[in-house]
């Protein structure tokens, strides 16, 4: 009776002043919801969070030698000269701008006015003598200084790349061959180095590419007879307007020098062969990692299994190369004194300091080649590239090689392989693209005239044709080799 009054008396308690007993079992529900919800919140939280993928670029500064308290240069001109390896020196500069989000003097098509002497007024987005602020120069352009000066900031490091005249000359014939008049009219290179007068006319277009070239990138008059005093004056001039002068044949050399002129680190001078110059049929064999060394960009004509290429005969022997100097005689002055000064700079660096470098660059280049690219980091022919952004533009009447990247890589480790692999011209396109965004409609109107459009590049005429597989150029250029190098060409 007792248990029964008290009964009564909590549920009058209850109901009467807490409220009806249904509301505090709909509140019980509702809090035992919400914990089960949290638990089961974090335990899906743990399930699906992972630790972040570990890039093999993440952190490589801790495994190269160290490069004191100097600052990264920002403001950089190079002079891309032609058959030197040059491209692979721009990829470098496109790779390390786009990562900082730097600016870029970029032409207003592929090159900055190229074979005309430079003007300011070829660089998309000037408007005035440094009213805007430009970091990286690097396109083809043939050299004047006091517009280049227009452009660029007072502070700018100058550098540019240089190679022996006669192996420049074997790149420029096998590519230029069907622009140059000269080049036109002899049946190899042979023919030509024994009596180059008997093919070469000054006056006519583009056979620049046929005598002292690098004379006349730098902007000097590369038809002048050979004199002491004009080459020495030359050579003062050239001193006077760069700090560094690099050599293609000892590529791994210079770009250990060029780190510690612009304080830079490691990874933004290791490269990749770009646009490397097939010599042995479809299906060769052997190692290409250690053969990553120099690069080129190539503009040219479709790929694919079905084309037949006749190679230009560039056989030569001891005497026709003598006589290819003597024919390139303001060059091969160019390339033996500042030949002398990159060894000098090598000496003044340290032998011992510089193999140890060099050593670390390589095997960095390796290790970055296994995990980037395909099929051991050897190039493939172009039609066989899946992907038409990253394929090659062909150039004369060789074959030009590019890379697949490896499947299965995490988005920063794709985008940075990506970056050491994408050709100059669909890089140049991108950069673009982003400096100069442009509203939809406009992108697609200027993507449908891309299909068809005729751009002079080289004193030739470059087809992009990007609805079908590859794309067409009549000419072209690609640059650069290593002494390594046994079973392609870099041009």
């Amino acid at each position: 009776m007792l248990l029964r009054r008290r009964a009564r008396m909590l549920r009058w308690l209850v109901c009467g002043r807490l409220g009806p007993v249904w509301m505090w079992k709909v509140l019980l529900l509702f809090i035992a919801i919400g914990f089960a919800g949290q638990l089961l919140g974090v335990i899906f939280n743990k399930s699906s969070v992972q630790p972040a993928a570990h890039s093999i670029f993440s952190s490589p500064e801790a495994q190269e030698p160290s490069l004191g308290s100097c600052r990264p240069h920002t403001h950089i001109m190079f002079l891309k000269t032609h058959k030197t390896a040059s491209s692979t020196v721009l990829n470098m500069l496109y790779r390390f701008g786009e990562e900082r989000n730097l600016s870029f003097a970029l032409p207003l098509g592929y090159q900055l006015g190229y074979p005309l002497s430079f003007n300011a007024h070829r660089v998309k987005g000037y408007r005035g003598p440094r009213v805007v602020e430009f970091h990286i120069m690097g396109n083809h352009m043939r050299f004047n200084k006091t517009e280049v000066g227009k452009v660029m900031p007072a502070d700018t490091f100058y550098f540019s790349i240089i190679r022996d005249p006669v192996a420049l000359a074997e790149s420029s014939f096998a590519y230029y061959k069907g622009v140059a008049p000269a080049f036109q009219k002899a049946k190899g290179l042979g023919d030509f180095a024994d009596d180059p007068m008997k093919y070469y006319d000054a006056r006519l277009h583009n056979n620049h590419y046929a005598r002292n070239l690098l004379w006349f990138d730098f902007g000097l008059n590369h038809n002048a007879n050979f004199s002491i005093a004009l080459a020495q004056r030359g050579v003062m001039l050239i001193r006077q307007a760069f700090q560094l002068i690099l050599v293609s044949e000892y590529f791994d050399q210079s770009m250990i020098l060029l780190r510690h002129a612009l304080c830079w680190p490691l990874d933004a001078v290791v490269s990749f062969s770009l646009n490397a110059r097939q010599q042995k049929p479809s299906g060769m064999s052997g190692s290409w990692v250690g053969n990553i060394a120099v690069a080129a960009a190539g503009i040219g004509v479709k790929g694919g299994p079905s084309q037949a290429k006749t190679v230009p005969n560039l056989s030569l022997t001891d005497q026709q190369r003598e006589k290819l100097r003597q024919w390139n005689a303001l060059d091969w002055h160019l390339y033996r004194v500042f030949n002398q000064t990159f060894w000098k700079k090598i000496d003044k660096f340290g032998h011992a300091r510089m193999e140890k470098e060099v050593a670390l660059l390589r095997t960095r280049r390796e290790e970055l080649a296994r995990v980037c690219l395909r099929d051991g980091g050897r190039p493939i022919e172009a039609y066989r590239i899946r992907d038409k952004n990253i394929r090659p533009f062909q150039s004369g009447l060789v074959k030009i090689l590019g890379y697949e990247l490896q499947q299965g890589l995490d988005n920063a480790t794709k985008m940075a392989c990506l970056r050491m692999i994408r050709p100059e011209i669909q890089y140049k396109d991108l950069l673009d693209a982003k400096q100069f965004p442009r509203p939809p409609a406009a992108q697609a109107r200027a993507g449908q005239h891309r299909q068809s459009l005729l751009v002079a590049a080289e004193g030739s005429f470059l087809r992009q044709d990007l609805s079908r597989t590859g794309s067409r150029l009549l000419g072209g250029q690609t640059r650069g080799r290593t002494a390594e190098d046994h079973t392609s060409s870099v041009v």
